[in-house]
């Protein structure tokens, strides 16, 4: 069993009016060396909140998610921090149109599948 933190991503098209739309999972394991992410932006949904958004614009901001959990060069500078910075960093708080949800905490024996059933669960 590996204990692990999630956050969900949130994408918040008016962040005055407090309306979101749920657009990811990010998962991270210290003690496993686990970090990764699951996107998928509901256009139609965002679209009905905010009929003006470019909704390209917003799914290019989220495919760095991926990248930066990835970590590497093609997570731009962010991607080459350690781990756990870099989920510190995808996590912090923001008044920006991506945001994330509180960090909550759980327990798997298989991180993959709980990170799919955790987005399966908060964004499908």
């Amino acid at each position: 069993m590996h204990a692990f933190d999630y956050a969900v991503v949130r994408v918040v098209p008016r962040v005055e009016r407090g309306e979101f739309v749920n657009a990811g999972v990010i998962l991270f394991s210290r003690t496993a060396r686990f970090l990764d992410a699951r996107i998928a932006l509901d256009a139609a949904r965002l679209g009905a909140l905010a009929p003006s958004i470019d909704c390209e614009v917003v799914q290019s901001y989220l495919d760095a998610i991926p990248r930066i959990c990835a970590g590497g060069p093609d997570g731009g500078p962010i991607g080459l921090l350690s781990q756990s910075e870099r989920f510190h960093w995808l996590v912090a708080p923001r008044s920006t149109i991506i945001q994330t949800s509180p960090v909550h905490s759980g327990v798997h024996a298989d991180l993959p599948a709980a990170l799919a059933h955790l987005f399966e669960k908060l964004v499908r």
